[in-house]
């Protein structure tokens, strides 16, 4: 008899005691902080910049805002906003929103105005916490009168460094950075809303797994962003189901937390993880300051990394690394995701760090990991590898969705997984396309191998994958028609030897008009993030497209491929 996905050949190739699955209880996602502050409440939660803050102190930081947030009427099923660089306060927002029965959203820091104001209108939110240098930005937002936004509680990277990193970084660089400002009337400081919180009755109020714990925004086809509804029931699910793949010991952990916890990767595997198991979670504010990073791991001994591959890469090339000056040998585990991991990476990173870098799969609907590497046992080169427990996966046809693939052919990646969210918020028909009988349909192109191995060969949905970051090619091209130059665009990704891929735009200006490439680069800066904006422009008299009009991206990503191989 043939394998069939049923059969679950995957578990087989599990690492010697892992479970095929595991019991996912109906308890609140912050319980895992409280749990962790009752068992070691003098361990130390959090390392910033050499601070460390304790479970106890963490524990009762995030009492003191969900009392905050209660004594200013926020309510069971509220939304808040972080809107932050990594940093103690994301954490301690982040569970103090829980505490409270809010639902958290966490924003990207390198969104622009019309990003920000679309997300924040999206949800609802009337809460913002936000960090000083985003502060300008997001009151140009409210004022402009589309959001609800009305409570926005500021804070200074700078509150939680210890005292001499502090006083340097506020004569050097907090007038530079952005982060010195004055807030208007109404608008209050951290300390000063975790001080009268401190004060506050603790809120009453009851939450099951089955409550929503947090909206996480994802790119759209239409151009809009769309929230994914995780429950707190999905995001234990998922934190339990990464601690059943990785060897680690209660209480003895350090987790270095580089990947930003604005991304739901970086948020389930770096920080909730982390306290899930009482870690040690050494918080680095931005992953490209390599002396930051490195000198991090040479100091704290981190053992769990979880990053992407432009992380492991960049360690893999810095000089410093390469003459000794860093000693990285306790990183013990890392599983890289959001985009492909090239086999030299993995070697190299291994080969220094003496530790196992995995590749994984997830989506941000699935909060967030479904697939992995074992750590200890094979993997093969170009897969994301074996359905973590508790999960199923099928490959199913593309055109209907609903026959299995015979083992070995492409199809269509189907997932089904107690962590998947509950839908797209306030987006039935988003939902509908996406869920189907508990099934989430990925989007996303794979096989399977007779052993359970799984591996992307393509993307269904149009969407660019650049270091680490989705970037739907729709709002790009929203952006860019925009111009009064452009005529007609079509933007795809294609390769780029350190972002994997990067966003290039083909252009039909206007006829006789002289706008240059570099002009509407610089133009689109302002409404796209920095990981969105196109890298690269090509003007062209027509755009290649079939018989009913649809443009053939294909061929023209082919053609800038063949130019490059020739170059």
């Amino acid at each position: 008899m043939p394998i069939t996905y049923a059969d679950k050949p995957w578990i087989k190739q599990y690492d010697e005691g892992i479970p095929a699955t595991i019991e996912v209880p109906d308890y609140p996602l912050h319980q895992f902080l409280v749990d962790s502050a009752q068992k070691y409440p003098d361990h130390t939660a959090i390392i910033f910049k050499d601070k460390t803050i304790s479970y106890r102190q963490l524990d009762e930081l995030t009492d003191a805002v969900a009392a905050g947030l209660a004594a200013n009427g926020f309510k069971k099923g509220d939304r808040a906003v972080i809107y932050m660089a990594n940093s103690p306060q994301f954490v301690i927002s982040y569970f103090g929103i829980l505490k409270a029965g809010g639902i958290a959203i966490a924003t990207n820091p390198l969104y622009t105005e019309r990003e920000l104001e679309h997300q924040l209108a999206d949800c609802g939110a009337e809460t913002v916490f936000v960090m000083s240098r985003y502060y300008p930005q997001l009151k140009r937002v409210q004022k402009g009168g589309k959001t609800r936004v009305k409570r926005i509680i500021a804070t200074n990277i700078k509150e939680y460094f210890p005292a001499h990193i502090k006083l340097l970084f506020t004569l050097l660089l907090e007038k530079k950075n952005g982060d010195r400002v004055t807030l208007e009337a109404g608008d209050m400081w951290y300390q000063d809303f975790i001080a009268a919180g401190r004060k506050a009755a603790k809120p009453d109020v009851a939450i099951t797994g089955a409550d929503v714990a947090l909206l996480q925004y994802t790119g759209g086809t239409t151009g809009l962003a769309k929230g994914a509804v995780g429950l707190h029931r999905s995001l234990v699910a998922n934190t339990l189901m990464l601690q059943a793949w990785l060897e680690w010991e209660y209480g003895k952990e350090g987790f270095l937390a580089a990947i930003p916890f604005f991304h739901v990767y970086g948020m389930v595997t770096a920080m909730i993880f982390s306290i899930s198991v009482a870690g040690r979670m050494i918080i680095i504010p931005n992953p490209r300051d390599q002396k930051d990073l490195l000198g991090a791991i040479n100091k704290y001994k981190p053992g769990i990394f979880p990053g992407v591959p432009a992380m492991y890469n960049a360690i893999n090339n810095n000089p410093d690394v390469a003459a000794g000056k860093y000693d990285i040998r306790s990183i013990r585990a890392c599983i890289s995701g959001s985009a492909p991991l090239l086999l030299e990476t993995k070697r190299k990173f291994e080969e220094l760090t003496g530790g196992s870098l995995v590749e994984g799969f997830g989506m941000t609907e699935t909060f967030v990991a479904t697939h992995a590497n074992p750590i200890n046992g094979v993997n093969k080169e170009g897969s994301i590898g074996l359905p973590l427990p508790n999960v199923e996966s099928r490959i199913v046809d593309v055109e209907s969705g609903e026959n299995d693939m015979p083992v070995g052919e492409e199809g269509e990646l189907i997932i089904k997984s107690p962590s998947v969210m509950q839908g797209y918020w306030q987006m039935p028909t988003e939902t509908t396309n996406s869920l189907r009988d508990g099934w989430l349909y990925s989007g996303d192109i794979a096989k399977m191998d007779e052993e359970g191995f799984f591996f992307i060969t393509d993307r269904k949905k149009d969407m660019i994958i650049a270091g680490g970051y989705n970037i739907y090619p729709r709002e790009v091209e929203e952006v860019l028609i925009q111009h009064p130059a452009v005529q007609e665009v079509t933007v795809a990704g294609v390769p780029h030897q350190h972002r994997g891929e990067t966003v290039k735009a083909w252009i039909v200006k206007q006829p006789g008009d002289a706008t240059t490439e570099e002009e509407i680069i610089e133009w689109s800066k302002g409404l796209l993030a920095k990981y969105k904006y196109p890298r690269l422009i090509e003007f062209m008299d027509e755009l290649p497209k079939t018989t009913v009009g649809k443009v053939l991206k294909r061929k023209l990503v082919k053609a800038h491929k063949e130019k490059q191989k020739a170059a």
